[in-house]
């Protein structure tokens, strides 16, 4: 078994989780109007635990539904990239790396920062976990849907939408391959320009100097060398929003997101409850109270 083969099982295999329960944690139904307006505002602070066990829930799924060859099972990695790997497999490893999206808070907050060049055999994949509690504000967590992509294509199409020099510039992270593994730097990072309109017009004559192809992001060394002059000529503002999911524009990930809230839930769509819990509908509140 190669990784290719691995990762499409793999694949298939996290694709059953869909419309499972995570019989774990237990939101109680609010009694009334203000606990259920106070309980609409922390629901979405539950992702990162759920984050966890889901990593643990995918990791054991896949060890359940699969016999591995000798010697290969999936494992945890925590902390570390990618969130689970096929350890003992020969030659490339597959991992999967994977995020979760509470579609009541209607962005995708999840953030994919690694550079492209950790996996340029496309041996990774990411997946994302859209939850939801069983009865909107209350029960236990259940999985809804599940988008699963190649995270080379994730890194590049991030990329190639962010980079747009001298304005805004993605930069790869330092060589920290001689560190010890905790101390490596695995993720890019977004800069934003922060100087004058004379001084952005010099920093355009530097970038067409680079050539027709001078705005295309690239990884190579020569081109990031290009980027550091620039950063050291003229100020940049590191950007805190860099390499959002919901902002990187992935076509199969933005259809994704739109089916997931036309789909109906509890007899709504979720972007129906989605913009009903926002805004404080109490009537609607009131109802998942009654219910």
């Amino acid at each position: 078994m190669n990784y290719q083969e691995a990762l499409e099982i793999a694949t298939n295999a996290i694709l059953e989780l869909k419309g499972d329960i995570i019989d774990v944690i237990t939101v109680a139904k609010p009694s009334d109007i203000q606990g259920a307006v106070e309980l609409t505002k922390i629901l979405s602070k539950l992702s990162p635990i759920l984050g966890n066990l889901i990593e643990y829930a995918v990791t054991k799924h896949l060890n359940n539904v699969y016999k591995w060859p000798d010697g290969c099972q999936w494992i945890r990695q925590d902390p570390g990239f990618p969130d689970a790997i096929l350890s003992g497999i020969s030659g490339i490893q597959p991992g999967i790396e994977v995020k979760t999206w509470f579609p009541l808070a209607t962005e995708i907050t999840a953030r994919f920062r690694n550079s492209e060049t950790h996996f340029q055999a496309n041996q990774t994949k990411v997946v994302i976990v859209c939850w939801m509690l069983e009865y909107i504000i209350a029960g236990k967590p259940k999985i809804i849907d599940i988008w699963i992509g190649d995270a080379l294509d994730v890194a590049r199409t991030r990329d190639a939408n962010y980079h747009n020099p001298p304005n805004y510039i993605v930069m790869e992270p330092e060589d920290t391959s001689k560190r010890t593994r905790n101390l490596q730097q695995t993720n890019c990072n977004g800069y934003v320009f922060q100087e004058t309109e004379q001084q952005l017009a010099e920093a355009v004559k530097i970038v067409l100097s680079w050539g027709e192809n001078g705005k295309e992001y690239s990884t190579a060394h020569s081109y990031q060398m290009r980027l550091h002059q620039l950063t050291g000529l003229f100020r940049y503002r590191l950007d805190t929003n860099f390499a959002k999911l919901d902002r990187i524009g992935l076509s199969s990930l933005e259809t994704f997101k739109a089916n997931v809230l036309s789909s109906i839930y509890a007899g709504k769509t979720i972007q129906l409850w989605a913009k009903a819990i926002n805004s404080g509908d109490t009537n609607l509140l009131q109802t998942l109270i009654d219910s």
